[in-house]
């Protein structure tokens, strides 16, 4: 990869007083060998707390730092295509506002895979904060090295994501974002590649409710991003599921109890999220927040 990589980070936030800071500065803690951060660009939909201030103060340190605020919170969606709109990059970054980079080689791990011009979204590996000890934090610890299993095998792109912008805009009305960006950039010829070394730290649940309502949410993105594209998410099919399976007992141990009750929780959000769907309530486009994830 040359030296002369540039690439936009854009972070998208609602109500993130406390988490926004650090998710900031964490970009700025990255090693840059290889490549250039021309921009950082916080969007804050609507936030009702501290976030736009606490982004404004940070605005003199960062020379490179911009924020743009929405008056009104319209979704993800809606946030990302305004960020796309303002960029001055073609590779761009998207990191959630209440996480951070696991490491200062994160993001160059992430970007690595572009040297490749085939290459056109990147995923990273998300490694919750949660401890194990209760069934909501374990069940975060086993959904994400399921998904990590599986990516290796077929990435699932999610949590972490860098891609190339080629003109793709988000419909408002849907929560997926990273699926339609990956859709649209395989249909253009482009390959996903899941980077297991881009690690970023993100908080799970720490309620089996909020488990379930987190999961149900996701859910229905996905069963929308089938029905309404016919568009296959990896993470659906039992082949590869069974194989992740076994990839995470060996990451983590035979827990039979815990991984009963996981699997269990996530059998439940799919036949809700299945049945949401088939009753055609219309995708969740802006999300509910689910509290006990906002303290990194």
């Amino acid at each position: 990869m040359s030296s002369g990589t540039h690439v936009t980070i854009g972070i998208c936030a609602y109500n993130e007083e406390a988490n926004i800071e650090r998710s900031v500065r964490s970009v700025y803690e990255q090693k840059t060998d290889g490549f250039n951060i021309d921009e950082v660009i916080v969007v804050s939909s609507g936030s009702t707390d501290r976030t736009d201030e606490i982004v404004s103060g940070l605005l003199p340190e960062f020379e490179n730092l911009r924020f743009l605020p929405q008056d009104k919170r319209e979704g993800k969606n809606s946030a990302i295509n305004l960020l796309l709109d303002n960029k001055k990059t073609q590779i761009v970054i998207l990191l959630n506002a209440d996480n951070a980079f696991g490491n200062e080689e994160s993001l160059k791990n992430l970007i690595l895979p572009f040297s490749d011009p085939k290459v056109g979204i990147v995923g990273g590996h998300p490694v919750p904060t949660n401890g194990k000890d209760s069934f909501a934090g374990f069940a975060s610890h086993m959904l994400w090295a399921m998904h990590h299993h599986v990516s290796m095998v077929h990435p699932k792109i999610g949590e972490l994501v860098a891609f190339r912008d080629i003109g793709t805009r988000l419909p408002l009305r849907t929560q997926s974002d990273e699926d339609i960006l990956r859709m649209n950039l395989e249909k253009a010829g482009y390959t996903g590649v899941y980077a297991t070394d881009a690690v970023i730290r993100n908080r799970g649940p720490e309620t089996v409710a909020d488990f379930v309502k987190q999961r149900t949410r996701v859910n229905i993105g996905e069963r929308y991003m089938k029905k309404c594209y016919g568009y296959d998410i990896p993470t659906w099919k039992s082949s590869l599921l069974v194989g992740a399976m076994f990839g995470t007992v060996k990451e983590m141990g035979f827990h039979p109890l815990k991984m009963s009750v996981t699997a269990a929780m996530e059998a439940y959000a799919r036949l809700k999220a299945s049945a949401y769907v088939m009753s055609d309530k219309g995708d969740m486009s802006v999300w509910d927040p689910v509290s006990t994830t906002k303290k990194l």
